[in-house]
């Protein structure tokens, strides 16, 4: 009989998982396109961009991050049943 509960796979603890991993990953893509766009590239850089590209990219940033963070609001709203 315990052989059949240690064998059960816990699918919501998998769903955890995925939730952690995906946010995870989003952030990271989030963080790592404006990087490159706003350091790499130079938009974000007020010495090397014009004023109008320094500004487009912030609006960009701030739109983007409040977008990234209803994603995320709405990733991880439902709650999980407890154990």
């Amino acid at each position: 009989m315990e052989d059949d509960s240690r064998k059960q796979f816990d699918w919501q603890l998998m769903e955890f998982f995925i939730k952690i991993i995906r946010t995870v990953f989003y952030g990271m893509f989030w963080l790592m396109f404006n990087i490159f766009f706003g350091l790499y590239l130079g938009y974000g850089d007020p010495e090397v961009s014009t004023p109008l590209a320094l500004g487009i990219f912030y609006t960009w940033l701030v739109l983007s991050a409040v977008g990234f963070v209803y994603l995320l609001w709405r990733m991880w709203r439902r709650k999980m049943p407890p154990p």
